[in-house]
Order: structure tokens, then sequence, then C-alpha cells
């Protein structure tokens, strides 16, 4: 796929800010994502570079786990092994988005002996049982048989009851592992994660095939979840709501377009970036009030200190306005300069 220049210099800057601080690092990782398979090469190469740190290869790692392009399994693969228990714990979860591709079974034996080698960081380990929870029951069986007796008590806590004896004496076609899409619609209906992270790499798994109600309603709980938390959890739980909201968005679903409207309008800081990555998907002419309004709260901070969410919020802004051919002569542009004129001078002046 051939890249325009700017598109080139615009993914450069965006993996160059993969070595940046944490919230340059996540505004990255969900532009990204939102780029795709235009920016997987650039990706790829942090992933295998020895000069890159390794919250950097993390971050790749993750923002190849959203885009699931094939040229990446041999990257994902190759950093499992990766000293740095961060960086293999991250390719491992990225390794869940190929298990069912072409190259599956590779991608599945690398988890696999993971999961056993008592040599590697239980963290590593754990986010190797977690991967393999998602295939069918009947290809994890005699792995999660052997991890029950782990000498490591911790490994031997995530195996799942049904993975012992009682799993033996059932038929072949048993299912007691829940998928991704049933583990989503229990925390739809009945039960959230006790962590947010859990739910949010949930939503990254297998929001693409979750009904679209689902998704609403897990949006609807945790913004309920959000409003019970202290200002650092509840910050947590709305990375859960916006990783809901990019995959209603990149179904092109806007139903719960109200909540990301309603977000951007009682934010007192800015939010995950993912909600305005969502809003450049599937953001209409009703948003661009909201966006002013977010941006306006900002033109009280210290210079440098909220520059990267007003670029994100220009950007959304700028992006619904040609999507919905919406010029500085519609109403909603003359009634946004006259109740915010400095934020309105902002979001059509920047780049």
């Amino acid at each position: 796929m051939p890249i325009k220049a700017s598109s080139s210099r615009q993914i450069q800057q965006l993996v160059a800010d993969l070595d940046a601080g944490d919230v340059r690092r996540e505004a990255a990782v969900a532009r990204l994502i939102v780029i795709g398979a235009r920016a997987v090469e650039r990706v790829i190469a942090v992933v295998g570079s020895t000069a890159a740190p390794a919250a950097a290869r993390a971050a790749a790692l993750r923002a190849l786990e959203s885009i699931g392009d094939r040229r990446a399994v041999d990257s994902v693969v190759s950093a499992i092994g990766d000293p740095d228990a961060g960086v293999a714990a991250a390719a491992v979860s990225a390794a869940t988005a190929f298990m069912r591709g072409p190259r599956g079974a590779a991608v599945v034996d690398a988890v696999t002996a993971v999961s056993l080698d008592a040599a590697r960081p239980p963290a590593v380990r754990l986010a190797a049982i977690r991967a393999m929870r998602d295939l069918e029951p009947n290809t994890v069986a005699p792995l999660m048989t052997a991890l029950a007796s782990d000498p490591d008590a911790a490994i031997r806590a995530a195996v799942p009851p049904t993975s012992s004896a009682k799993r033996r004496r059932k038929p072949a076609d048993a299912s007691d592992t829940p998928s991704a899409d049933q583990r989503i619609v229990r925390a739809a209906e009945d039960v959230l994660p006790d962590d947010p992270r859990e739910l949010r790499e949930l939503l990254l798994a297998g929001g693409e095939s979750a009904p679209l109600p689902i998704l609403l309603r897990i949006v609807e709980r945790v913004r309920e979840r959000e409003g019970a938390e202290p200002a650092s959890r509840a910050r947590e739980w709305a990375g859960a709501r916006a990783a809901a909201h990019v995959a209603l968005a990149n179904r092109n679903s806007r139903l719960a377009l109200y909540d990301l409207r309603e977000s951007l309008e009682r934010a007192a800081a800015p939010l995950p970036v993912e909600f305005l990555a969502a809003l450049e998907i599937i953001g209409d002419a009703s948003c661009l009030e909201s966006i002013a309004a977010a941006c306006a709260r900002t033109g009280t901070a210290r210079k440098g200190e909220h520059d990267w969410w007003r670029d994100h919020l220009a950007r959304a802004f700028q992006l619904i306005a040609k999507r919905e051919k919406i010029t500085r002569r519609h109403a909603v542009m003359k009634k946004i300069e006259k109740r915010w004129p400095a934020a309105s001078e902002t979001l059509w002046a920047a780049r």
C-alpha cells in the first residue's frame, strides 16, 4: 500500500512518540491503530529494534495487536522471547490476534511454550495462560491439565477449575472455557471484571464480533462504575469505556455517540485519547459543540500542559467538519464562534 508523503511524516512522528512520555505514547498508540495497515511496517521496525526502549516496544506491540495485520506475525512471535517481561507479555497479548489465522498453529505453539516454561517470569506465563483461554476447550485441555500441577501457586490459581479431572470426564465437545464474546456478554449483563485493564484487553480482542447492543451496555455499565471510583481508578475505567467506543466506531455504529458527546462536555481533565479516535471515525455535526467546549476548558492551562489534548481535539473537529461538509458559515460554527471565540480559533488554526 503506497503511503503519501504527508502520511509518512505523520506515521514517522507517531512512531517516534512511542519513545515519549506516557501521555504522548498512549496518544500515538491510539492514532497508529486508527491509521492501521499503512503504519504496520514502521511499527514492526520498533518491535525489532535493539535501540528502542522496552516501553516503546511494548506500546508498538499493543498497536499491532489492535491492527491485526498478518505482516506482524513473525515480529510478534519473536518478541514473545524478549528478555524484558513487559515486552514479552505485550507480545503474548498481541499473539491472540493471530491465533486463528493462517499461521495460528505456530503462534499457539509459541504461546504454549511460554506458559509451560518455568524459567520465564510469572507475569509472562500468566499472560500466556489468559491468551490460551480463548481457544477451544478441547485444544487447551491438555495444557491446562499440565499447568494445574505447576510448582508456581500463581500459575495453578490461573488455571480454570474445569481443566482438571472434571473436564476429562466430559464429552469431547463440551465447552467450559467461555469465548471472548461470552465474557463480554457477561461483563455487560452480569459482573464487570475487577480489573478495568482486563476488560479493555477483552474488548480489544473480541469487540469486532460482540453484538452492538452488548457493547453499548458495556459503555453504560462502565460509566456507572467510573462514578463510584476514586479519580485515579476512574481514569482506568474510562480507558475501558474508551475501548468499547473504539469497538463500536470501528463497526460504524453511532449507538453510543451520545456518551462521547457527554463525556467531552463534562470532562474536567483530558480523556483517554481513544475517545477522540472514536469521534474521528463516527463523529457528526452534533459533536462539534462538545469538542469546542472541551477545548475552551483547556484555555487556562499552562503552556505545554495540555497541548496534545488540544491537538487531538482540533484534529477530530476538523475531520468531522470536512466529512460533514460544514464550513465556518454553517449555523453550528457561528454558534461556536459566538460562545467560545478563542476555542474556535484554536480548533480552526491547528494543523
